[in-house]
């Protein structure tokens, strides 16, 4: 095995990491192994994950059901083009997907990540309306501390002025924005909540393709959770205004929040639903862009008669596998009474953070703790102390935040937000 000087001069040399550049000084971690809820670092030392590797390995890490249906399919083949084939791996994806997603979601496109499934919706949402002869509805009214990718198609439905893609505004698609809703997940929506995106439609519905949003939870647009009668009132009004509804669950699909989807928490079904992240229980890249039957038709009727995508490495057998373990490893579990004795945790644990000065608010929502600060942290000084307290945290701007995976054990849990509370009680010299 190297050691961890020599993989660290090499990553230093050649790897440029996610929202990093190759010339920063911000420490990386080689990793060894993981296991359950454990990661082992190179230099021996083991931390607790609290990220679920973003949010995606709810059933942490070197499962065995999960390993063993790689390792079955692995026998069979690691993968076949999807364009005039199919196999059953997929197809039995796509029939589970449709029996546990609100109904009329019944049309399942395969992609290889969260923000390609982004693109594919936008790109229906478009072809929808232009087979309908109405190519002038080709706008995206979304809302802003929304994130839904870094693809182009993505980032230009994403927050144009708070988000992390703002540099990009002259050359992205210009689409429509309302603020985020003010009402918290606990309370009412009122008229002066969604009066502006009630204006928004009410002028501009007529160019309005799709209203795409992240369904009850704004994930890293701000980790804000809003209020499930703001979202039942959207899509009222989606529907009298004549503009599709796009759902982008990446982030909350898959119990995260409480609901096997955030949708639920509305009672809402949208014409279209993005998945991804957990979908495979973090083991594969794998997405899915769900949508109706009507959606599906119309578009198949239209000019050109078929849907323009086609990713290279669309419903990868290891990765459909995979995925179909994981669905059957979570709706199998008891992952509700999992989820919510996380949140019951969360909020007893965190709540001493809100005490302190240099906090702004903390909130849990299902498996979801987020401790907002009033000034954005500094990455070189805290990510290096979380590693010393023994737990994998990795906050953004002003954000510390927790979503550990689902199988993850009181005293687990509990040594991880001790872990926290105690980094975040100190973060204060920390702030810019």
């Amino acid at each position: 095995m190297q050691s961890t000087d020599s993989i660290l001069k090499l990553d230093k040399q050649h790897v440029w990491h996610p929202y990093s550049s190759m010339q920063a000084e911000t420490p990386v971690y080689p990793v060894k192994s993981a296991q359950g809820v454990q990661i082992t670092l190179n230099d021996g030392r083991v931390l607790i994950d609290g990220m679920s590797s973003w949010w995606s390995a709810i059933h942490g890490y070197n499962h065995p059901v999960l390993n063993r249906a790689i390792e079955q399919q692995l026998h069979e083949m690691a993968h076949i083009m999807f364009g005039g084939l199919t196999h059953q791996p997929a197809v039995n994806l796509a029939k589970k997907l449709v029996d546990i997603a609100p109904e009329p979601l019944q049309s399942v496109f395969f992609s290889d990540s969260g923000s390609v499934a982004v693109e594919v919706a936008l790109k229906m949402a478009i072809q929808y309306w232009y087979a309908k002869q109405q190519p002038q509805k080709n706008k995206m009214l979304s809302l802003r501390h929304g994130y839904h990718g870094d693809t182009f198609g993505a980032m230009s439905v994403s927050d144009p002025d708070n988000g992390m893609h703002s540099l990009f505004t002259h050359t992205l698609a210009k689409q429509l924005f309302v603020d985020a809703p003010a009402c918290t997940f606990q309370q009412t929506c009122q008229p002066e909540d969604i009066a502006a995106f009630t204006q928004q439609l009410k002028q501009h519905h007529t160019d309005i393709a799709a209203v795409i949003l992240e369904p009850i939870v704004q994930g890293a647009g701000g980790m804000r959770f809003y209020s499930p009668d703001y979202l039942r009132q959207l899509a009222e009004l989606c529907k009298t205004y004549d503009v599709l509804l796009i759902a982008d669950e990446i982030a909350t699909g898959f119990g995260r929040t409480g609901k096997l989807f955030a949708c639920e928490h509305a009672a809402i079904v949208p014409d279209i639903l993005c998945l991804g992240k957990a979908l495979t229980g973090g083991y594969m890249t794998l997405a899915a862009t769900l949508t109706t039957a009507q959606v599906a038709s119309t578009i198949a009727q239209g000019e050109p008669g078929l849907f323009m995508h086609g990713p290279t490495f669309m419903a990868n057998p290891l990765a459909c596998a995979t995925a179909l373990a994981s669905l059957d490893l979570l709706l199998d579990s008891p992952w509700q009474q999992r989820v919510q004795n996380i949140e019951q945790i969360l909020q007893t644990g965190l709540s001493p953070c809100q005490s302190f000065e240099h906090v702004r608010e903390v909130r849990v929502l299902g498996a979801i703790g987020v401790i907002e600060l009033h000034s954005a942290v500094d990455m070189q000084v805290i990510q290096a102390q979380f590693v010393e307290a023994g737990v994998w945290v990795r906050p953004f701007n002003k954000l510390v935040y927790l979503m550990p995976p689902f199988i993850i054990s009181t005293a687990e849990l509990e040594q991880l937000i001790e872990a926290v509370v105690g980094v975040v009680k100190g973060i204060r010299h920390s702030c810019g």
